[in-house]
């Protein structure tokens, strides 16, 4: 594994800086031109090869300390022992199927993580997932008298116990609710360095995007940790989540069913709360080990390998910044300081502010804390060839495919998209693909 970069400045000192403010104002007002021409250095389609940029071209003094993994799945570069031995030691607990004398259920989704998360391990292999809700004079009802609003669809069958017997089933939907929509399990490669990124830098971030452009500007979700700190959510469809620890702990109990610390509540099935009197593993299933070893696991896991530059990924990128998909598609973030050293002080380029933008009709329709139904966060757009669709449903099984459902905030790029001649649009496309 290639050693790690040096370490630059955080985010928030370089965008607060006067040279660095001014060149951001710069970029931010270039991608909301409408009608700027479209690029004419894309070589041909037709080109039988491709030009690799020479080394010497190909060095960006903006990404010179950019964090880089060589191979999907692969531990962060430049871990020490220690900390490759709790990788391990994670991705083993992420792999383990739970059964239920260790507290599966009553009902789950899923008996290991790796069910979702396996192409490769912390990746996606697509798994939808079931949310719904009611709205009632225009106000959005989760339905927690159902079980709502994620539906677990396993239940662990029938059971004995001193109370007697029951059965266990999957969640359904109920008949009165009137909102449903599918969520796509989320790859997790380089969470460790979102969950690095101080929340000052993307409050930062967020205010920058509401001075220069303000007609697709994002917003910070501010949450309740699982510590009871607010913070900023980064994780999640919604950005409902704010650390990778409390990630842990939530995906532990809602996708299978066990109790730990920080979730100490057990999930009633369909809401009923009766029915948890037969559950057959009564008190806490985790001691907090389990959650802390997939928090670790998440940490330490590398991001997603970078393709290759080249001139049609470089025009590329440059018509991705035109049409405006920089905009919430932030390309670089910064990590503040870390007692893991390959995490501490690094940039990375996950392709999101992790802000939350109104997308309209590509909206879920589901409530989150401050999150409406049109709001989503930006999906991160690196490692973006290694999943089998796109958009939080699922519904686009091609980038172009994903870009033109846009709605909302994301119409005007969406237009200028489909304005794009076939040379502009050849090149982003290869662009996208690269990341």
């Amino acid at each position: 594994m290639p050693s790690p970069r040096r370490s630059g400045p955080s985010m928030l000192s370089e965008i607060t800086h006067p040279r660095a403010l001014a060149l951001l104002t710069i970029l931010l007002l270039a991608g909301c031109e409408a009608n700027r021409p479209a690029l004419s250095t894309a070589p041909s389609m037709a080109a039988a090869h491709e030009e690799v940029l020479p080394a010497e071209l190909a060095s960006d003094p903006g990404t010179m300390d950019l964090v880089a993994t060589s191979t999907l799945g692969e531990p962060l570069a430049g871990l020490h022992s220690e900390e490759l031995e709790r990788f391990a030691e994670g991705r083993e607990e992420f792999i383990e199927e739970e059964d239920i004398e260790d507290g599966l259920g009553p009902v789950f989704n899923e008996a290991s993580c790796v069910a979702c998360h396996n192409a490769p391990v912390g990746g996606t292999n697509g798994r939808l997932e079931t949310r719904f809700g009611k709205f009632v004079a225009g106000k959005f009802d989760a339905m927690p008298k159902w079980g709502g609003s994620l539906m677990q669809d396993h239940g662990i069958g029938a059971i004995l116990t001193e109370h007697g017997a029951y059965n266990y089933v999957a969640e359904v939907m109920p008949p009165s609710s009137n909102v449903k929509a599918g969520r796509v399990t989320t790859p997790l490669f380089g969470l460790g360095l979102v969950d690095a990124v101080p929340d000052a830098s993307l409050l930062a971030l967020a205010a920058q995007q509401a001075r220069f452009t303000p007609s697709t500007a994002g917003v910070a979700h501010m949450v309740t940790d699982a510590n009871g700190a607010t913070r900023v959510g980064r994780f999640g469809w919604k950005a409902q989540v704010a650390s990778l620890h409390t990630f842990s702990g939530d995906a532990y109990l809602n996708e299978m069913g066990f109790t730990s610390p920080e979730f100490p509540n057990e999930n009633p099935p369909q809401g009923d709360m009766a029915a948890l009197a037969y559950n057959p593993v009564p008190e806490m299933n985790d001691d907090g080990e389990g959650v802390q070893k997939f928090a670790d696991f998440m940490t330490l896991l590398g991001p997603p390998p970078r393709g290759a530059r080249t001139v049609t990924t470089d025009a590329g990128s440059q018509v991705f910044r035109n049409i405006g998909c920089a905009n919430c598609h932030t390309s670089t973030l910064t990590t503040g300081n870390s007692p893991i050293t390959a995490i501490s002080r690094k940039s990375f380029q996950p392709f999101s502010d992790f802000l939350l933008h109104d997308m309209g009709s590509l909206g879920d329709g589901i409530e989150q804390g401050k999150a409406s139904g049109r709001h989503m966060r930006t999906a991160p757009l690196w490692g973006l060839t290694s999943r089998p669709s796109y958009l939080h449903d699922g519904r686009a099984k091609t980038p172009e495919a994903a870009i033109m459902a846009h709605a909302g905030q994301g119409s005007a790029a969406r237009d200028r998209f489909a304005r794009l001649d076939s040379r502009d649009r050849y090149t982003l496309l290869a662009f996208l693909k690269s990341l």
